[in-house]
């Protein structure tokens, strides 16, 4: 296969079509820690919010404090059990749960920390309330920084993710849109979201990744769905060293083929910035996406 290289071409803003952007923050989230030497830091979403206020990136959007979710919207994706023990586990009663830490996946790369629960509270609530205002028309595009947990499974914890927020934003979209196209650029493959719809045609997930030996180790050319779900997963497996054109040249095609042939009528985007190259944790291969 020849690609051709091409730059990134200059951002174009039509300032007589300017998008209504409305942004979810809550000051709570940095007050969370996975841990001292654990690379997840809860804390940076409030780095980020700063850099935003202090850029007066702030006038070009509306802020909202989304309300945490509650127990019964995350068992609209997540089982009771699961939940029920998330809202219940502490680092001070751990023991009692030495079971439940097996079954649930809970250990060193999600650890049982202070306020785990209000955590994923936060992350979630910000994720539905977002899509809520997409569905009622009160905005165009919805960020939820805090949010973009993708790896969290049904009734598991995984890769730092407790609470899949990606899932319980789109469901909140399927109310009122008849297809979702979910994109996926962290570096590593977004499993849970195409695991939670991979046998419906009502969302296509579409996961740009690093692939080989690296977590999670799922995302072939081959896993493209099953039952009415077939063909409505892409997988686009990338090696180390790709560079923004070569990224461009791949990822570029491949969404305007789903686009066209799709036609969704809401898009959700998972930008991990770990797929960058400075980023500390994966040593990703973009320099900018």
């Amino acid at each position: 296969m020849v690609f051709e290289l091409k730059p990134f071409d200059e951002l174009k803003v039509d300032p007589k079509n300017k998008k209504r952007i409305a942004y979810f923050y809550d000051s709570d989230v940095g007050n969370y820690a996975y841990g001292a030497a654990h690379p997840m830091k809860p804390h940076r979403i409030r780095m980020a919010h700063s850099l935003i206020m202090n850029y007066g990136l702030y006038k070009k959007m509306e802020i909202y404090r989304a309300k945490p979710a509650t127990r019964q919207e995350m068992c609209q994706f997540h089982t009771d059990e699961y939940v029920d023990f998330l809202s219940r586990v502490t680092p001070d009663n751990l023991d009692m749960f030495i079971k439940e830490q097996a079954k649930f996946n809970v250990g060193d790369d999600c650890p049982v920390f202070d306020g785990l629960f209000e955590f994923c509270s936060i992350s979630g609530g910000g994720s539905m309330e977002g899509a809520a205002r997409l569905n009622r028309g009160k905005c165009d595009i919805a960020i939820n920084y805090a949010g973009g947990l993708h790896h969290a499974k049904k009734s598991e914890s995984s890769g730092f993710c407790y609470v899949n927020d990606i899932v319980l934003g789109i469901i909140e979209l399927l109310r009122y849109h008849p297809r979702v196209l979910y994109i996926d650029t962290d570096v590593h493959h977004g499993d849970g979201v195409e695991e939670a719809f991979y046998t419906t045609d009502r969302v296509m997930t579409c996961s740009f990744h690093k692939y080989g030996e690296f977590f999670p180790g799922t995302g072939e050319l081959r896993d493209i769905g099953v039952g009415k779900g077939k063909y409505h997963a892409v997988n686009v497996p990338l090696r180390d060293g790709i560079d923004d054109a070569t990224y461009k040249s791949i990822f570029e095609p491949v969404i305007k083929r789903i686009m066209d042939w799709y036609q969704p009528s809401a898009i959700v985007l998972q930008c991990g910035g770990d797929s960058l190259s400075g980023d500390k944790l994966e040593r990703g291969h973009l320099k900018l996406v």
